[in-house]
């Protein structure tokens, strides 16, 4: 059978039900996964199962699947973008889905059309489907707001971008990092300073690479003023940078709290996001917001 034509009738039909959908939809009837696996050699339990020496197309029981593909590539005509990319819905434990809500997981993703379960979106498998399969497939809208969407597309980023630092700076920052992720949820000063941060960012001058690096810390915060009773941005501040002192080649450490309007466009593109994500994601969505 030859490939549709552009104004056959099939396509066009593939192309009104598709003109609806966008990344982040959800098919929650569609509880199928396929992946290419080996099973002399499995890795997992489909391979585990299937047995079969050499290359297998090896099928997996889901919770359904979420669109990854972005909004203007799903909606872009099937014979000139005919592929969707999907990624399983799976179930995961309470103290699980309270990470990934908190951005703690970047392997993991979470959208408002799932708040009331315990799914998520597993991130580390992608499915590519045509959109002839699309086009029968029920769909649950993911999210309401354009916050949200923007939010599930920046988790997408994430896990595709995230800075691989040098080791020594790893260590460095390992008292930073465990004390942030430690005191986020507290109902204390520094717990409301940290969730009135959206990202936190590290420059690195001359390069990560130099013999001697100074370092910038950005502690970029949201618009809204937060409520410290008493205590200040730069207490704050001054207690985050005990925790990071010079050693080895980083010779110097500064910091700053801003927003992102006080932020030069030049800072904010030669710094790199820390991979402290419970900083930056949004409040967690209520049943009400979809």
């Amino acid at each position: 059978m030859p490939v549709l034509a552009p104004d056959s009738a099939e396509a066009q039909r593939i192309d009104a039900a598709l003109a609806t959908w966008r990344q982040g939809d959800l098919a929650l009837d569609e509880r199928w996964f396929i992946h290419a696996g080996d099973g002399a050699v499995p890795l997992t339990e489909a391979a585990a199962e299937s047995g079969d020496a050499g290359l297998q197309a090896l099928a997996s029981e889901v919770a359904g699947l979420a669109v990854l593909t972005q909004t203007c590539d799903v909606v872009r005509r099937c014979v000139e973008r005919p592929y969707v990319e999907v990624a399983p819905l799976v179930s995961v434990d309470v103290d699980t889905l309270a990470d990934v809500r908190r951005g703690r997981r970047p392997a993991l993703a979470t959208l408002p059309g799932l708040v009331a379960s315990d799914l998520v979106v597993d991130l580390d498998r992608v499915m590519t489907v045509e959109k002839s399969l699309v086009a029968s497939w029920t769909r649950t809208p993911g999210y309401a707001t354009d916050a949200d969407g923007r939010a599930f597309a920046q988790a997408l980023a994430r896990k595709r971008v995230r800075v691989a630092f040098p080791d020594d700076f790893n260590a460095l920052a390992k008292k930073l990092q465990r004390r942030l992720g430690d005191k986020h949820e507290k109902n204390t000063d520094e717990g409301r300073g940290l969730r009135a941060l959206r990202e936190l960012r590290v420059q690195a001058a001359p390069a990560w690479d130099a013999a001697a690096v100074a370092l910038m810390f950005w502690f970029v915060r949201h618009d809204d003023n937060a409520d410290f009773e008493g205590r200040s941005w730069a207490d704050l501040l001054a207690a985050w940078l005990t925790l990071v002192q010079p050693s080895g080649r980083f010779v110097e450490i500064e910091g700053q709290v801003v927003t992102l309007a006080e932020m030069t466009g030049a800072d904010y593109v030669a710094s790199d996001p820390l991979d402290l994500d419970h900083l930056s994601k949004p409040a967690t969505p209520t049943r009400g917001s979809i």
